[in-house]
């Protein structure tokens, strides 16, 4: 697996993307999906000059990141238990899978003790799906002034997964449904909210042309990872 090549591949896609909808590239950032992947996989990564890596579970970061590369900075993007905040708080830049008040109040919490300020996005489920967690997008515009409250968290933005379909122009409407939500949350807060995490391997380009800001990519960089290490919970990259 040349993990250069395939990085150098995504960077391209990307800016080409960009370019058909008349966006400037520097407004699009890569999330490398690291779950699963060996510290080897990320050195290889930041070697070629990538920055944000993504994990799914609090277990495996907590294990993989004093192995990797310090220059490494991490995101979480799986589904966070409650239990799991603490260390959540002390782990990742961002948590951009907030996808209730239960959750935002024990982040709260632990990032008090910690006395840190700690960056979120919220999750929706924006397609509905029975299989997925997440916001509904009217529970999510009852109770985000609610978690806004919370002195410790910074909310930038919203975060989906779209349902995983062959042809990427399924996910747009998707897409433009999350961004519309998020057009409704700026009224709501009276200020920009400025992240999109929308798009994966499979419909990267067509969340960027739907406004994304933050593409997650796991496969198309690292390739497949083993049935035995994948969470069926989790999000896929």
């Amino acid at each position: 697996m040349d993990i250069a090549a395939n990085l150098a591949s995504i960077r391209s896609r990307i800016e080409a993307a960009c370019l058909r909808a008349s966006r400037d590239p520097s407004e699009v950032s890569l999330l490398a999906v690291s779950k699963g992947q060996p510290a080897e996989a990320v050195a290889d990564a930041a070697a070629s000059g990538q920055i944000w890596f993504g994990e799914s579970k609090v277990q495996e970061a907590r294990a993989k990141i004093p192995q990797c590369p310090a220059s490494a900075r991490w995101h979480m993007i799986g589904h966070l238990q409650t239990n799991k905040a603490r260390d959540a708080v002390h782990l990742f830049e961002m948590i951009e899978s907030v996808d209730s008040l239960r959750l935002a109040e024990d982040l709260q919490k632990a990032a008090d003790k910690a006395a840190k300020t700690v960056r979120i996005l919220l999750e929706v489920n924006a397609a509905g799906e029975s299989t997925k967690f997440g916001y509904s997008p009217a529970l999510l515009l009852e109770e985000f002034m609610r978690i806004n409250a919370f002195p410790r968290l910074e909310i930038h933005g919203l975060m989906t997964i779209a349902p995983w379909s062959p042809s990427p122009e399924r996910a747009r409407p998707v897409f433009r449904r999350l961004r519309e939500l998020r057009s409704q949350c700026e009224d709501l807060l009276g200020a920009p909210l400025p992240t999109l995490s929308m798009g994966m391997s499979g419909d990267f380009e067509t969340a960027i042309e739907e406004g994304s800001t933050l593409v997650r990519v796991g496969t198309s960089l690292f390739g497949s990872r083993s049935p035995l290490r994948r969470d069926p919970a989790a999000e896929p990259g």
